[in-house]
């Protein structure tokens, strides 16, 4: 006969390895419906890997993979909306557009030479402030400095180009300062100029450069720059044998991240470009809006776009990152 005290302390234990929940959770975990889904899903391993899984595959699906098949479906159509009594085909021929026709090669390699340069521009501006956040300011105070360096970001880019512009202007505060000063005594013409859209995008952009550089600096070992002290390397030669280096993931992620913004911006140059700084996403535009209403060709020319931004910036982390840096 079973001892009624065995089995009262065998359901006591159970009982304490049951998880508690509250009233609420507690009635779906154990309702049949939860036990046959997703609580089945749970208990097994491949089950989990699905749910993990599940939700990045299907953000990165419906919203970066399905908008660029869309794109390349329209962009082999010969029309399209479709017309009524216009039957569309499947061509080639807005791909042969590009290329049959020069006068688009200038806004596309004008749109490569602008990324590179505000890419380069960015990391030279950036570097310096990443390095002091990273090196010079006191741990306690790093949250703080990043945040006071985050707080323009959190306006919209329409917002921060308008300041931009408010800025540049002839009335603007640079030319207010420089008059006031006495160094002009009629406006600089600032605005609508390759220096204003350069500016514009190095200031725009900008975040997506510090935040790799800070973490990149961040984690190397301050016992390195000691110890090349104490071994008689200046200031120069441990920037340029341990802190570059050791950065070097985060110079090519930022520029990576830096010139793929920038290749696609196209508000900015709208309003702050002029008539000789048109780049190709605007070029683009012109084929989904007005008279043209080409949106094969728009959609053939912005995947042309996409594939050699995508090589450009693979080359480049390929050239630049594919051996690690060293401190030696």
């Amino acid at each position: 006969m079973v001892n009624s005290n065995t089995i009262a302390g065998d359901a006591a234990g159970r009982s304490a390895s049951i998880p508690k929940y509250s009233t609420g959770i507690a009635r779906i975990v154990n309702s049949a419906i939860y036990r046959h889904t997703l609580g089945a899903a749970v208990e097994s391993p491949i089950g989990r890997v699905i749910l993990l899984a599940g939700v990045p595959l299907i953000w990165l699906v419906m919203l970066h993979i399905g908008p660029i098949y869309q794109m390349l479906k329209i962009s082999l159509l010969s029309h399209y909306p479709a017309q009524p009594g216009v039957e569309s085909h499947f061509t080639f021929d807005n791909y042969a557009i590009f290329f049959r026709e020069s006068l688009y090669f200038t806004p596309l390699i004008k749109s490569f030479i602008f990324a590179t340069a505000a890419t380069a521009a960015t990391l030279v501006v950036v570097y310096p402030v990443a390095y002091y956040v990273a090196k010079i300011v006191k741990p306690e105070g790093r949250s703080k400095a990043l945040l006071l360096l985050l707080v323009p970001f959190w306006a919209g880019e329409l917002i921060r180009t308008f300041s931009v512009i408010m800025l540049l202007a002839n009335r603007g505060a640079v030319n207010v300062l420089l008059r006031e000063i006495g160094l002009i005594d009629r406006p600089i013409p600032m605005l609508y100029t390759s220096f204003s859209l350069g500016f514009g995008l190095v200031y725009l952009i900008c975040l997506y450069m510090l935040l790799p550089l800070y973490s990149a600096i961040e984690k190397i070992p301050g016992q390195y720059l000691d110890a090349a002290a104490d071994l008689g390397a200046g200031p120069f030669t441990r920037f340029r044998r341990i802190i570059l280096p050791l950065s070097k993931d985060g110079i090519v992620s930022g520029c990576s991240l830096v010139f793929l913004t920038c290749i696609g911006v196209f508000a900015t140059p709208m309003l702050l470009g002029g008539p000789n700084t048109v780049m190709f996403p605007e070029t683009i535009s012109g084929f989904f809006h007005g008279a043209s209403d080409k949106w094969p060709v728009g959609a053939a020319f912005a995947l042309i776009m996409l594939v050699t931004a995508l090589i450009a910036a693979g080359i480049f982390m390929r050239l630049v990152g594919g051996k690690k840096g060293s401190a030696i």
